[in-house]
């Protein structure tokens, strides 16, 4: 049965779809079955994997409000070698109409039910807020991936997302844990982000990742491409990066699976 991790930071520009993006990239080089779920009406992953928005049959939208399946709307990734269930601007209509839904929150967890098995990893890259989007994420979530930019304001943003965890895990899904904290945007020369970074560590020591992804112009160029950084430069310190935390989330299953 897939593990269904949330990619998520209610605040924007933490490189939260990059992460979402390279992090299925990196899994599945590493020969694991991965779907990426595009969760955000910008439907940046999805143009970040290189599908067309406006021309897609069926969006994410559609399985949302059961008039398509998820296994009738998944796409292939060619070039990444992972599977797409994608997204375009018709999820914010999908939104609101979920709002008057009796069960709204469990809509995705019932969707990816009957195609989760087919995967080792399902990865959803959710919008850059706590809205009914979100929400279904963290119903239909395992674990929680935090990407977190190091400056002032990240920890302050952490902890609302952290209460945001709690307050799903005590009454929708009592499973659902913090995977990782993720530093993203990472900048060895800047002193506040290794004062942030050592912060970090202090509080949560045994949650935030080894791998640091660092300010770089090939994560930054790499959807402009329609393709991860590991495809586009997978020389890069940008995909290095990625591939690196890849390995520590097998890591780390492989560990707690030989515990239990």
């Amino acid at each position: 049965m897939g593990r269904i991790v949330a990619v998520t930071n209610q605040k924007g520009g933490v490189g939260k779809t990059t992460s979402a993006v390279n992090t299925a990239a990196a899994l599945a080089a590493l020969e694991k079955r991965v779907l990426l779920v595009d969760l955000d009406p910008q439907g940046n992953a999805t143009t970040g994997c290189g599908v067309s928005k406006q021309e897609l049959a069926n969006s994410v939208c559609d399985v949302l409000l059961g008039d398509a399946s998820a296994a009738d709307t998944i796409v292939p990734v060619q070039e990444g070698r992972f599977d797409l269930l994608p997204a375009n601007a018709d999820l914010t209509a999908a939104e609101v109409r979920l709002l008057q839904e009796i069960g709204r929150e469990l809509r995705l967890k019932k969707a990816l039910e009957p195609v989760r098995g087919l995967y080792d990893y399902v990865l959803i890259d959710c919008p850059p807020s706590i809205n009914m989007l979100t929400l279904n994420a963290l119903t239909a979530a395992d674990g929680v991936l935090i990407p977190i930019q190091c400056e002032y304001y990240a920890l302050e943003g952490l902890s609302s997302l952290l209460e945001t965890v709690k307050q799903v895990r005590n009454t929708v899904n009592p499973q659902l844990r913090i995977e990782g904290l993720l530093r993203t945007m990472y900048d060895p020369r800047n002193r506040l982000a290794a004062e942030v970074s050592n912060q970090l560590l202090k509080h949560f020591p045994d949650k935030v990742y080894e791998a640091i992804i660092p300010r770089n112009v090939r994560l930054a160029e790499a959807p402009s491409f329609g393709l991860s950084a590991i495809l586009h430069d997978p020389s890069s310190r940008g995909a290095q990066a990625y591939v690196q935390l890849g390995e520590e989330i097998l890591r780390r299953d492989a560990t707690e699976a030989a515990q239990a």
